[in-house]
């Protein structure tokens, strides 16, 4: 029966109220109403701080995380107005903490260059609150107040002060009603006075944490110079050309019908071979997204190293243009820019889009970088070089990356077949098999010895390429390498930032259910064995996690009498079979290798699925394997030489030193 639907009419329409408005829809206000948006919210509050301290007023502002998940922020600034507002006919408590779009930024005077313009934040993270206990010192009066779940409870509490200085503190709990986490991480708050410090410079941010009650861990953030510093302590030593610093202010408008408004440039940059680190910030907030100055670097920095390109003859005949992606590669930039006016593209403030923004900024920077260019012939020179050493490694890395990935694609026609690979007939993936051997030698006898319907063949040359000590770009030029991925189909896993894209891994497309390793039972073979292992693991250990990957286990010792043929794969198996011929008689030898097997033998020892033994290697094994791999393959070579000391003489029987 059909569920019958509520009526929608007139009286279906409701308005939030109060709290409502912030504590049913948070994402509306700061983003979203997980871990993020609770950071937003404290942010709100660190930034009215940030604003009283760029007005002058106050030259330290501390931040205080609790162990309960609290938050508190003091600041020396001139205290919130909070008293009785003739104006509005209310108290100035009132519209700040419990009045959205409500605050002292809309007046120019009050606050040139804000953070906070739309009198969201101290109300929206008041509603967005467990609690909230203000102390606010000015005029001579102690006020406080007191606020649980969005609501005022007690009113305002006003007596005089017993202090002079004036400020605001500000202590609340996230609530876990609003927000789906409230556990924010000691390093946001780290990494966001960090980058305070460095877009207000001369201002100190104390970072208090409670370590156990009533005992707190500090840490100071300050950048006298600002981002000048800041540029400096990226850079290092080894720059290519020193930080230098570029300011500038100007004034217009985003459209003739819109009111003119005040832009003050700053940044700080140099040129390196070594980093590359760019950040952006506007009325010091951290631009994650960038906007307008992200658009008028990528535009001004090309445009005039391009220029500067082709009026020195750098450039070589029929070549392509710089992209930003070549500057950027060796670029240290930092931007802190300011307005009265602000065009953010949401509340959280990660991005501004003003249009008069971004032209001011284009030709500010390209008339300071063509200046600077001038009077610095021979540091133009050298970011030119860079600039082309730069676009020419990524166009070659471009031309070798189609190729690995041409290579390493999987498909196989005739003109890009892998050879000496020997198919089967069978199209069914659920139950072909792939069995990688040691040399021709055992191509040719697996080959007479499989089950040619489902079991197919393909010889590793010699000892293959050691995956784990080598780089992505030698591992996908070794041809042994690139033809067994060829041939699995699947694909590879690349976790190296640099080689990313090359990264197209696919299990539905492998084209076996059993990928077999078979090599000799001697020291080669086992290293031969530990290697297409060591390639498994970096390049596709999603076939060992999901158990695909086996070894065929090859038998020590032939043990021959009158009526049967016995094999043993330990020395435990071949003292077992010894004591149950007791005096019967029986040749004893070691195994041949697998090129000298006759085809019956192969069949019966290494692939008929009812006599063979294979070992999976098991997904549980994967982080012992990789820890053994990097001890005996990587690049660990102390850590072999103390593993030889600790523990050779447990395997000198095993030497052939005579």
């Amino acid at each position: 029966m059909a569920k019958k639907q509520a009526a929608y009419g007139n009286e279906s329409i409701q308005s939030l109220k109060g709290a409502d408005r912030v504590r049913k829809r948070p994402s509306v206000i700061f983003g979203s109403d997980g871990l993020e948006g609770c950071q937003h919210s404290i942010f709100e509050i660190l930034s009215n701080a940030i604003d009283e301290a760029r007005m002058g007023f106050g030259t330290k502002i501390v931040l205080t995380k609790y162990l309960d998940g609290s938050v508190q922020v003091d600041d020396m600034g001139r205290g919130i107005p909070v008293d009785f507002n003739p104006k509005e006919n209310r108290y100035n408590w009132e519209l700040v903490f419990c009045e959205l779009y409500a605050g002292g930024k809309y007046d120019e005077d009050s606050y040139q260059f804000s953070l906070g313009l739309n009198g969201l934040g101290l109300c929206a993270t008041q509603y967005a609150s467990e609690y909230m206990d203000t102390v606010i010192v000015t005029g001579g009066f102690e006020y406080t107040l007191h606020f649980e779940h969005g609501e005022n409870v007690g009113g305002l509490q006003k007596k005089p002060a017993p202090r002079r200085s004036t400020g605001s503190s500000i202590r609340w709990k996230p609530d876990r009603e609003v927000f789906t986490d409230i556990n924010v991480p000691a390093s946001y708050f780290q990494e966001t006075l960090k980058k305070q410090a460095v877009v207000n410079e001369g201002l100190l941010f104390l970072f208090r944490e409670e370590a156990a009650p009533g005992k707190f861990e500090e840490t100071e953030y300050f950048y006298e110079n600002g981002i000048m510093d800041y540029v400096k302590e990226l850079a290092g030593e080894n720059s290519l050309t020193p930080p230098v610093r570029w300011e500038a202010e100007t004034s217009g408008r985003d459209r003739e019908d819109k009111p003119e408004y005040r832009v003050k440039f700053n940044v700080s940059l140099c040129f390196s071979n070594e980093i590359n680190q760019i950040e952006y910030y506007h009325n010091s907030s951290y631009l994650e997204y960038g906007g307008a100055p992200e658009r008028a670097l990528k535009v001004a920095f090309v445009g005039q190293i391009d220029t500067y390109l082709k009026q020195t003859g750098k450039y070589l005949k029929n070549e392509s243009k710089i992209t930003f992606a070549d500057v950027e590669d060796c670029l240290v930039f930092v931007s802190s820019s300011f307005s009265t006016q602000t065009s953010y593209e949401n509340q959280t403030k990660k991005a501004i889009n003003n249009p008069f923004i971004y032209t001011a900024m284009t030709e500010f920077l390209k008339h300071n970088l063509e200046i600077y260019f001038i009077e610095n012939p021979d540091y133009a020179a050298k970011i030119a070089n860079q600039v082309l050493v730069n676009k020419r490694s990524r166009e070659n890395a471009e031309k070798t990356r189609k190729s690995f990935k041409k290579k390493l694609s999987g498909s196989m026609d005739i003109s890009n077949r892998v050879q000496k690979f020997v198919d089967c007939r069978t199209r069914d993936t659920n139950v072909r098999e792939i069995y990688i051997v040691e040399g021709d030698s055992a191509l040719g006898a697996c080959k007479l010895g499989r089950d040619a319907e489902f079991q197919a063949i393909i010889p590793v040359r010699g000892k293959i390429l050691n995956c784990l000590k080598a780089e992505y770009s030698k591992i996908f030029k070794n041809e042994i390498i690139t033809d067994i991925i060829k041939v699995l189909g699947c694909g590879v896993e690349v976790d190296s930032k640099a080689n990313r894209d090359l990264s197209n891994f696919d299990l539905s497309s492998l084209r076996w259910s059993k990928v077999v390793i078979c090599t000799d039972a001697d020291v080669d073979g086992f290293q031969i064995r530990t290697l297409i292992l060591a390639m498994l693991y970096k390049l596709t250990p999603t076939l060992i996690n999901e158990g695909y990957v086996y070894i065929a286990e090859s038998p020590l010792y032939e043990i021959t009498t009158k009526a049967k043929t016995y094999f043993a794969y330990t020395e435990r198996e071949k003292a077992d079979i010894l004591e149950k011929l007791g005096r019967e008689k029986y040749t004893l030898q070691r195994s041949k290798g697998l090129g000298e097997n006759e085809p019956d033998m192969m069949w019966l020892t290494t692939m008929n699925p009812k006599t063979r033994r294979l070992i999976k290697v098991q997904a549980a094994d994967v982080e012992q394997t990789a820890q053994v791999f990097d001890l005996f393959l990587g690049n660990n070579l102390q850590g072999r030489k103390d593993y030889v000391a600790e523990n050779g003489h447990l395997y000198l029987d095993l030497t052939d030193v005579s």
